[in-house]
């Protein structure tokens, strides 16, 4: 079937230099593939104002309703055995591994979202000191505060609605949502210096409700796998002991497994990516964000081009 002539559906909304609006916007494209896997749906950046937006397009053009409607049923799915294990990822290698197993039995060609969570969360071969499994540098809490990493998906599973999505998806974010938030916006950073009250307690950090929940969609593209006796997720590199993020941005539009493939470049996390060898893949941009832990929780610093 032939692509439309006409543009695709912008995701005005969403800012590739965001963390947090990147792995939205490569959520929003995966739920849409798993909806409807004949449409062809791909994704493409377009520069606006100074920042990069996401462009969806498919087979048929497709309205902003239409987009949420399609999206909604994918995001709310009839169980969620990958969010259900226990609150957070700081559980024994049994545990895990109990579930990873049951994932992998659950897993056939037209379903294996359960799976493609649990790759994306962890490994019982490799633990900790503490004997808990070594888990994916997503994670940015573990219980401390009543804030849960597992639990608070799950809770986002049941809590996000049509609006939710439509204003991360199509309007300037306004961070009206309290709690519920994963760390992954540079915007909940927020520390006690030069502040009147605790930003941790109270109502919460503000955030965006349907942006965490598409970007809970976008873990199964950043899979973490044993490499000797660590455990690396892709996207991340280590450099002078630090952690950092990064991320492409590309000027085709893209399936979700050439987006996956992409993600995965090892050239992106060179110190100075070799920006010729990018262009040829048309990646026209790499972010790259650190990941710094504050107290007892981890968050991300703004992007900046690597």
């Amino acid at each position: 079937m032939p692509r439309p002539d006409e543009p695709g559906l912008v995701l005005a909304g969403l800012d590739g230099r965001n963390p947090l609006g990147f792995l939205a916007a490569v959520g929003a494209v995966r739920t849409a593939t798993l909806a409807e896997p004949d449409s062809d749906w791909r994704m493409k950046w377009l520069e606006r104002q100074g920042t990069w937006i996401p462009e969806l397009s498919a087979v048929r053009a497709i309205s902003r309703q239409e987009l949420v409607a399609l999206l909604m049923p994918a995001l709310r799915p009839e169980s969620t055995p990958e969010f259900g294990f226990d609150k957070n990822l700081a559980v024994s290698p049994e545990r895990f591994g109990e579930a990873a197993r049951s994932a992998q039995c659950c897993a056939s060609l037209r379903d294996r979202r359960y799976a493609d969570f649990m790759a994306s969360f962890g490994c019982e071969a490799l633990t900790t000191r503490d004997g808990k499994i070594q888990d994916t540098a997503l994670r940015t809490m573990s219980g401390a505060g009543h804030q849960h990493f597992i639990a608070t998906m799950k809770q986002l599973v049941h809590d996000t609605d049509d609006r939710d999505l439509y204003e991360s998806l199509f309007e300037s974010w306004t961070y009206k949502n309290r709690k519920l938030g994963l760390r992954w916006d540079p915007q909940e950073d927020r520390r006690y210096a030069l502040r009147w009250d605790n930003p941790s307690g109270g109502d919460g950090v503000p955030t965006m409700r349907g942006a965490n929940r598409l970007a809970v969609e976008a873990l199964p593209l950043l899979p973490a796998v044993p490499v000797g006796r660590r455990l690396e997720t892709t996207g991340f590199t280590r450099r002078d002991r630090a952690t950092y993020l990064a991320w492409p941005i590309w000027e085709r539009a893209l399936p979700v497994e050439v987006i996956r493939s992409l993600l995965a470049l090892g050239a992106i996390q060179a110190p100075a990516p070799d920006r010729t060898m990018l262009w040829a893949r048309g990646i026209v941009e790499v972010y790259r964000s650190r990941r710094i832990s504050n107290d007892k929780y981890r968050n991300f610093t703004p992007a900046h081009p690597a």
